[in-house]
C-alpha cells in the first residue's frame, strides 16, 4: 500500500511538472488565462463585499465570518479547478473521439490518468484569494480557534476531494448517457450555496447541500470549529468522512461504467 502511495504520488508530480513546463512556454497565454481566472474570483468576492459590507450581521453572522467563510471556499474550489479540466471534457474528449481506449492500455488507474493529464493551472490563483481573504477576516474576528486552524489545510484537501468525487461520479454517468455536455453544468451551479452560512437556506437547500449533494461538507462545515459554531462541530468532524465515502462512490462507479465501456471500434 505504501509503494503503490508512493509510486502515484512520484506519477502525479511528474505530470504536473511536465503540464508545468509546457503550459508556461506560452507566458502570455498563460499570463491572460490568470488575468481572466482572478478577474472572475475578484468580480464574485466583491459582490460578496457590497451585499454584505452594508449590514453588520446576516441572521447572526458577522461580515469578518461571512468573508473568512468566503475565503476558505476559494481553497477546496481552488483544487477542484486545478484539477477538474477532464473531467468537464470526458465525454467528448475521451468517449466520444475514442481517446479512452489510450487510457486503458496504460498500467494505472484510469481515473487517475483522467485527473492528472491536464491541469488549470490559473485556478491556483483561487487558493491565494483565499488565503488572502481569511488572513484579512481573521484579525477581525474576535476569538478564532487555534487547533481548527491547524486542522484548516487538512480540511481543505477533504473539501477538494469531495468536489472532485461528486463531479467524478457525474462524469461516470457518460458511460451510460450518451450526452457531450453530461450532469456537471447544472450541479457545479449549487457549489455556490457552500459559500455562505448554511443557516440563511431554507430547510430543502440545506438538506440538498448536506446529503444529496454535499457541498456544505466542503466549505461551510470545515470553518465551524474556528468560528466557534459549536452546533456545527459534528458535521465538522464527518468531513473526512464524507470525503472518503464520496470518494469510494466515485471509484466504484468508474469500476462499472469501465466494465459497461465498449470501445469506439475506431
Amino acid at each position: 500500500m505504501t509503494g503503490r502511495l508512493r509510486f502515484h504520488l512520484r506519477l502525479l508530480a511528474l505530470y504536473f511538472a511536465q503540464y508545468a513546463k509546457a503550459r508556461l512556454m506560452y507566458k502570455a497565454d498563460f499570463l491572460t488565462s490568470l488575468f481572466a481566472s482572478f478577474a472572475g474570483t475578484a468580480a464574485s468576492f466583491s459582490v460578496v463585499l457590497l451585499l454584505f459590507s452594508r449590514f453588520p450581521h446576516l441572521q447572526g453572522w458577522s461580515f469578518p465570518e461571512i468573508v473568512f467563510l468566503y475565503g476558505f471556499s476559494l481553497l477546496p474550489l481552488g483544487v477542484f479547478n486545478v484539477l477538474s479540466l477532464n473531467l468537464y471534457d470526458f465525454a467528448d474528449r475521451y468517449l466520444t473521439e475514442g481517446r479512452f481506449d489510450r487510457v486503458l492500455l496504460r498500467p494505472v488507474a484510469p481515473l487517475f490518468q483522467i485527473l492528472f493529464e491536464s491541469f488549470r493551472l490559473e485556478a491556483l490563483q483561487e487558493i491565494l484569494t483565499g488565503l488572502f481573504a481569511m488572513a484579512w477576516a481573521l484579525r477581525r474576528l474576535p476569538d478564532p480557534d487555534l487547533a481548527g486552524l491547524l486542522l484548516l489545510p487538512l480540511w481543505a484537501l477533504f473539501g477538494g476531494a469531495i468536489y472532485v468525487g461528486v463531479f467524478a461520479i457525474l462524469t461516470a454517468t457518460s458511460f451510460w448517457i450518451e450526452d457531450r455536455i453530461g450532469l456537471a453544468p447544472p450541479v457545479f451551479n449549487l457549489m455556490a450555496f457552500g459559500r455562505y452560512p448554511i443557516t440563511i437556506y431554507d430547510v430543502k437547500v440545506r438538506v440538498l447541500i448536506s446529503t444529496v449533494i454535499p457541498f456544505a461538507f466542503a466549505t461551510f462545515y470545515p470553518t465551524a470549529m474556528v468560528l466557534r459554531r459549536r452546533e456545527f462541530l459534528p458535521y465538522f468532524w464527518a468531513v473526512p468522512f464524507v470525503a472518503l465515502l464520496v470518494g469510494a462512490a466515485a471509484v466504484s462507479l468508474w469500476r462499472a461504467g469501465i466494465r459497461r465501456y465498449g470501445s469506439t471500434g475506431s
